[in-house]
């Protein structure tokens, strides 16, 4: 495997943890995202959608997490990069569309992770892409 992949699947760990983490703040304490995340409208945020939040959260964390044990499965792999663009799209939208969110620490480092997740995963593509198409040549 290359060194690449291997960093990849180290930095989809990294964010897997981080997102476990945020998976917990959002069912002990629903104040966690009216202060981090959706500071233009705190009073929006309440216990349900934060647990919903939570939930999303932590099934996106297993996804990536299952992604960085198992790279090589295509589907596991599209599935994590989704759950990247949906992140993104989603802080972007209430940011720009819903006004719910100001371009704070809070926003602006979801938005980094699942750029800079996005950009990875893609750059990764390319390796998967050659690692399969080499050993397809050894089978041959």
């Amino acid at each position: 495997m290359s060194r690449f992949l291997n960093v990849l699947r180290s930095w989809l760990v990294m964010v897997s943890v981080i997102a476990a983490g945020n998976t917990l703040q959002s069912f002990r304490d629903h104040g966690f995202l009216s202060e981090k995340l959706y500071t233009a409208s705190p009073g929006l945020v309440n216990g349900l959608q934060a647990r919903t939040f939570g939930v999303w959260t932590l099934l996106s964390s297993v996804i990536r997490c299952l992604c960085a044990i198992d790279i090589r499965n295509r589907t596991l792999y599209y599935i994590t990069l989704f759950t990247f663009f949906l992140a993104l799209v989603h802080f972007l939208s209430e940011v720009f569309i819903y006004h719910t969110a100001a371009l704070t620490i809070g926003v602006m480092a979801p938005l980094m992770v699942a750029s800079f997740s996005i950009m990875g995963m893609l750059i990764g593509l390319q390796y998967l892409e050659v690692e399969a198409l080499s050993q397809n040549k050894k089978k041959n």
